[in-house]
């Protein structure tokens, strides 16, 4: 078994390793968090290979996906289907709200589900979720409260941290690498 995440807290392992339903934030997680805008005025969001093809793997063993955003965008909803992720919230304020939504649609637990977010909207899930993270860029006040932070920031590879710390922490992980080099 790899040793990637083996500095990693025995109790943290345990939390992933219950995920059944990874939940993903958008601006500050899956992109920089960086507000970019075309001549015309159309929001554009930068989004990490990385991070997408860790989402797929998820979803290959087993590990259903989620966002909750506060922004609206369609740019997310082409990102989430070229993903596969088929529960997508956007233009959320009211984070715990949806997050309640997501168990009733799931029928899933809290204690089943993580959640990465990166900013204080993000800490009425970030105080329910079984596994939460933050990315190394995220508010102090979002790191204080959470059970793992990536090393990469938003945008950057946080969201393949987060997936491959799941795979590891549900014995995936090096089954997931080894498909690749058969």
């Amino acid at each position: 078994m790899t040793t990637l995440f083996a500095a990693v807290n025995a109790a943290i392992i345990a939390k992933a390793c219950q995920v059944r339903l990874m939940i993903f934030d958008v601006d500050g997680v899956l992109t920089d968090g960086g507000l970019y805008y075309g001549t015309d005025g159309e929001p554009i969001k930068r989004f990490n290979a990385l991070d997408g093809h860790g989402i797929k793997m998820l979803a290959q063993h087993g590990v259903a996906t989620a966002i909750i955003t506060a922004r609206q965008s369609p740019i997310v909803l082409r990102r989430a289907k070229d993903l596969g992720i088929s529960h997508v919230f956007q233009g959320v304020h009211d984070k715990r709200n949806a997050f309640v939504q997501l168990l009733e649609l799931t029928s899933l637990t809290a204690t089943e589900c993580g959640y990465i977010g990166d900013d204080v909207i993000d800490l009425p899930i970030l105080a329910r979720a079984g596994f939460t993270a933050s990315v190394a860029n995220g508010h102090h006040a979002v790191k204080t409260r959470v059970d793992y932070i990536t090393q990469a920031a938003g945008g950057n590879g946080a969201a393949r941290e987060i997936c491959d710390l799941i795979l590891h922490a549900q014995g995936h992980y090096d089954a997931a690498i080894a498909a690749y080099l058969a």
